[in-house]
């Protein structure tokens, strides 16, 4: 490979346990990673950190956060078996002064994922996952709103095909119309074994089956 060309690779990330310090003329900073992660990141229901923690909450059903999170990928995550998922979040209660609450609405659009032989993105927009989790932190009283609590969450899986037969090149999609798309609704700790069976019930009629997760959504499930 060309010195130049491979100088500008993608980076190799590592995952951090937060004691890493800052450090500043090969000396250690009284600062560390875990102080920028509390001054940054405290505010779970902020609407990009909100998105993150689903990722994250779908992640660990799949058993799938070794690696750390891709921000340029082609969909959000993968299983161990292959299939890529693609996760989308919406609350009523957001971190801002009020007056009701949020209309629940899920971007959808296709998008036109990174190609990384050419490193470039793809000339056509598509929907590159094989399924959307839909994560809707669905509590409303914002005295006891917690986004650690998982019971405050409700989760809804649906295949891409269904979104790609049913909204074509549709950019959003409300709650309603989510509903009436007929998706899996499941708890945390269901989510990889939902995916497996939507998938599934999707392809029966093709005779074309979907090999399971490799890990039990059941297990450890909180």
């Amino acid at each position: 490979m060309n010195k130049q060309r491979s100088d500008f690779r993608a980076l190799r990330v590592k995952q951090l346990d937060g004691s890493e310090p800052f450090r500043r003329e090969g000396s250690s900073l009284p600062h560390s990673i875990a102080d920028f992660w509390r001054w940054a990141y405290s505010n779970l229901a902020a609407n990009n950190l909100r998105g993150h923690l689903a990722e994250f909450l779908v992640a660990s059903d799949l058993k799938a956060t070794e690696r750390v999170r891709i921000e340029w990928d082609d969909c959000d995550l993968h299983t161990e078996s292959g299939i890529k998922v693609e996760v989308k979040s919406a609350a009523y209660l957001q971190s801002w002064n009020q007056s009701k609450h949020s209309v629940i609405s899920f971007g959808v659009a296709p998008t036109r994922a990174y190609d990384n032989k050419i490193n470039a993105r793809k000339s056509e927009a598509a929907r590159n996952s094989d399924v959307y989790v839909f994560c809707l932190l669905a509590h409303k009283d914002k005295s006891t709103l917690d986004p650690t609590d998982l019971d405050q969450w409700e989760f809804y899986v649906l295949p891409t095909e269904t979104l790609n037969t049913k909204l074509n090149n549709q950019q959003t999609l409300s709650l309603g119309r989510l509903m009436s798309l007929k998706p899996v609704k499941c708890r945390y700790g269901e989510i990889s074994r939902t995916i497996d069976e939507a998938l599934n019930a999707a392809k029966s009629s093709s005779g074309e089956l979907t090999a399971p997760s490799t890990s039990d959504g059941n297990k450890d499930s909180k």
